[in-house]
């Protein structure tokens, strides 16, 4: 049933959703072909991400379709949510990304927090900051836009879900600002440790084969921009939020797609290329193990199984 309400206070671009839709979705199929490819398994909260982004925006094209002010809620209330949620899935996977790099690096000794306990911290945190945008969108979808309800008890509802949301998207950026911390601290002692060990002159006779080598040191640096991407996202979404409807952020569209959109694109173009397959296999290297050793093994298999086909 088309709302009397206005779910939202501009007209939605067809063309700026259809862009946003071709975009995720081109992208979600390559992350996709890396997920079964690599068998990274613990990357499965980013895949889930990209399709909701993908969906969100898929969501905005049918409003944006709609005719001006008749626009259903069921669009409006996907696009809502899945959008709003989606980053908080991405800061998921980097978390454990992290936790992943610990290990490979055999570098236990020099992080604050040991790397089984960062996936759970961290993760606790995001499913708390998850649950308060989920609440906070649902009592916004579900209430604000309620015909039967009168107009201040329908304020009052906007004005708690708002709050909500805020809430949510801050507990976000505070375990995204001790994560950076703890990623910063690690990398800090280990680059001292392997400075002093002259472990440097041995990575640079390495990357004469392999430029790449060690691939974890290269995503520790690209884990620093996506964190800043996401972080920029959440501190858009607080301020959107805290002006409420009749903000300058929520009347003009080009600010969604500029300071979500444009942000959670990069990041899933920069983890497509920067893939965190490049630490392993997706279930792990026990311990600390090498990544270096583990594909040093897969050569050598390969050596020897072509070894004794030639001989056949």
């Amino acid at each position: 049933m088309p709302s009397e309400y206005h779910l939202y206070e501009y007209t939605p671009s067809t063309i700026a959703a259809t862009c946003a839709t071709a975009c995720c979705g081109l992208l979600t199929i390559c992350h996709l072909i890396h997920y079964f490819a690599q068998r990274t398994w613990f990357f499965t909260p980013f895949i889930i991400g990209c399709i909701f982004e993908t969906t969100g925006y898929t969501a905005r094209i049918i409003s944006s379709k709609q005719p001006p002010l008749q626009w259903t809620i069921t669009p409006y209330i996907m696009q809502e949510l899945l959008l709003l949620l989606a980053p908080s899935l991405f800061a998921a996977s980097i978390y454990m990304i992290l936790a992943r790099i610990i290990r490979v690096s055999k570098g236990e000794s020099y992080s604050l927090v040991p790397a089984h306990w960062i996936t759970r911290i961290f993760v606790i945190g995001d499913i708390i900051a998850i649950l308060g945008q989920a609440t906070g969108g649902g009592i916004l979808s579900t209430t604000s836009f309620n015909p039967s309800s009168t107009s201040k008890s329908n304020k009052s509802r906007q004005t708690l879900g708002n709050w909500i949301i805020i809430g949510g998207l801050i507990a976000q950026v505070i375990f995204f600002g001790l994560f950076i911390l703890v990623s910063g601290v690690f990398d800090a002692r280990i680059t001292t440790y392997l400075a002093q060990r002259g472990r440097r002159q041995h990575y640079r006779q390495h990357r004469q084969h392999d430029r790449r080598y060690p691939p974890w040191r290269q995503l520790l640096k690209v884990l620093y921009v996506v964190d800043v991407l996401i972080i920029g996202r959440c501190v858009f979404r607080v301020v959107e939020f805290a002006q409420g409807r009749t903000g300058e952020l929520q009347r003009k569209e080009v600010w969604m797609y500029a300071f979500d959109g444009l942000l959670m694109v990069l990041v899933m173009v920069i983890l497509l290329f920067w893939h965190p397959s490049s630490l392993g296999y997706g279930k792990g290297v026990r311990g600390g193990g090498d990544v270096e050793g583990v594909k040093m093994k897969r050569r050598r298999r390969r050596r020897s199984s072509s070894h004794r086909r030639g001989r056949v």
